[in-house]
């Protein structure tokens, strides 16, 4: 087992920003992720364990309300605009899917670094 190297805690706005890089919120270097959503169980460079952190719903709810932001008022201004079906299929649901697949792994680092700053693991006692 690999013993935890201690590195200073970064202030809130860098842990924030190191995860929406998808980066160890503790040291910025190592990988988040091994996987398109799936953490890393240990940071490859500080060993800091980040396999327990569970970030459950609020990538999810925060990559909704960011895309449905930008893609609805696309999608009412392309219907009233009378814009052909190949605008709407062929332009903006892909473009709706694409900005989904992009900024879920950004949002869940966001989530998963914000809990590591808050030392809220998932099933340990604080």
């Amino acid at each position: 087992m690999i013993a935890e190297i201690p590195c200073s805690r970064p202030d809130r706005w860098t842990a924030i920003w190191r995860g929406f890089r998808r980066r160890c919120p503790c040291c910025g270097q190592g990988r988040l992720f091994r996987s398109y959503l799936r953490l890393t169980d240990r940071c490859a460079t500080c060993a800091t364990a980040l396999g327990e952190l569970r970030a459950d719903d609020g990538p999810a709810w925060a990559t909704i309300l960011v895309v449905g932001h930008i893609v609805v008022p696309c999608f009412v201004v392309a219907a009233r605009g009378d814009a052909p079906a190949w605008v709407q299929f062929g332009v903006l649901l892909p473009a709706a899917i694409a900005l989904t697949a992009l900024l879920l792994p950004r949002f869940k680092g966001v989530f998963v670094a914000l809990l590591w700053l808050l030392d809220l693991r998932s099933g340990a006692a604080n």
